[in-house]
Order: structure tokens, then sequence, then C-alpha cells
């Protein structure tokens, strides 16, 4: 029988995420400054209320996969053969902060190999395509799956736990960073500054004008927080840096 209480608390961690982070950014970039900062806009257009809500209605399905998946693996049986542990001492405190950067690394080659194989003709017809309507990304984005690949992003979430210890906290903190992240991803802004992507740095790590080319043409940019994986298997667009150097150098104009 399904934990009420255990799924009614994770989906309200998870939608809390979710929605401050991603009103945060409507309100700022499609509300207070949506003419001030428009030059700006990866796109010059504002998607339109259908694509807000259609973004909206998958997240929200989205959030509830992933949350029943949560109520799954600490329910028993299955609870007990999991790696999570309650007291950060079993481990320690270098162990607690060192897990982050193993729990990064592993989620963006899992997005990426995950991504890889969503844009398989079938994959992407059937289940990538939902995401995908949203050729103008919005914030509501985020999350807008199809539930079958609601579930495949939660995989991630199963290696972490049957793989590594993991406290009670590690999770909530990472995916705090991730629904930030890919709210970004999403923004339609770009919140780097110029020459970022050419940087030492900025050229291995994930912009919102990358993630955003990938979702107006389809092909290529497939990374989720870093361009590791794109340029390793050469997935990257070759006007990837042209468009970051275009848009890095527009002036203020009228709203569109």
């Amino acid at each position: 029988m399904l934990n009420w209480e255990l799924f009614l608390t994770a989906f309200q961690k998870i939608s809390s995420r979710y929605f401050i982070v991603a009103l945060i950014g409507f309100l700022l970039f499609y509300v207070i400054f949506r003419r001030k900062y428009f030059y700006l806009k990866i796109q010059q257009k504002f998607p339109k209320n259908a694509d807000y809500l259609r973004e909206l209605f998958y997240s929200v399905v989205t959030m509830l996969i992933f949350s029943l998946i949560i109520v799954i693996l600490n329910s028993p049986p299955i609870a007990e053969y999991t790696t999570r542990y309650q007291l950060i001492e079993t481990y320690g405190w270098a162990y607690y902060f060192g897990v982050f950067p193993i729990l990064f690394i592993m989620h963006d080659l899992y997005f990426y190999i995950m991504h890889r194989i969503m844009h398989h003709p079938y994959m992407f017809k059937y289940i990538h395509l939902v995401h995908h309507k949203s050729t103008n990304p919005s914030p509501w984005a985020a999350y807008a799956f199809h539930p079958l690949e609601a579930i495949l992003e939660q995989g991630i979430v199963i290696i972490f736990y049957f793989t590594l210890p993991i406290h009670i906290t590690h999770l909530a903190i990472f995916f705090l960073f991730s629904i930030i992240y890919n709210v970004y991803g999403h923004l339609g802004y770009e919140l780097y500054p110029k020459g970022f992507n050419k940087s030492t740095i900025g050229k291995w790590i994930n912009t919102s004008i990358n993630h955003n080319q990938h979702h107006q043409y389809f092909k290529g940019n497939y990374g989720l927080y870093t361009l590791i994986w794109d340029r390793l298997f050469n997935t990257i667009r070759k006007d990837y840096d042209n468009q970051f150097e275009n848009i890095s150098n527009r002036k203020p104009g009228p709203v569109g």
C-alpha cells in the first residue's frame, strides 16, 4: 500500500523547489523585466500562453512520478537494500562533502547518455517529443517530460540509491542545485557574461544558449551541466560559439 504521507512529503519538497525557482525566473524575465531585457532573449519572441500551460501540466505529472519513485525506494522491502544513511558521523564530513562532485559527474554522464538515446527516432517520436514541443522554452519547461521520460530522468536517483552511500540530505541539496541549473538552461536568457563560452572554464560549462539551440534545432548540444561529453563525442553544434557571441553583443532595442 502506498505511503501517502511519504508521497505528499516528497511531492511537497520536489514541487516547492520547482515552483519557487521557476517562478523567480519567470517573474524576472517574462513579467517584471519583460521589456527591459527583451534584447537579450535568445529567441526574439515569447512563448504562447498555451505553451506555458502545457509545460506546467507535464511538469506536475513529472513531479508526481518523481515522488512515487521516491516512495518506492524508501519503503519496505526495497529501502533496506539501499545505501542511504542517516548519521553523518557514519562516514564523516570529508566523505559527506566529497560525494557531491561524484553525484555531479554521475548525473551529468547519465543524462548525456540517456538524452542521446531519447533522440533515437522511435524514442523521440513517442516520448521525447513532449519536451521538444517547447521549441522556445520557458522556465516552466524544466520538468515538462512525457511520463516515460520522467521515469528515465529519475533513473539517476535509483542509481544513487544502490551505488555509493548517500546521506538523507545529499539528494535534497543536490537536486536543489539541479533544478536551479535546469531552470537556467530553459530560461531563454543567457546569464553568463560575454566571452564565457571561450574561457578556460566556460568552454566546458553548459549554457542557456547552448541548451536553447538544442530545443530550437533538435540536434546537438545534449549535455546537462557540462559540455564535456558533447566535446568528447563531437556533438556540440558548430554554430554555438557564434550564437553566443552574437547574443552577447546585442544592444537594447524595442520589444518584438
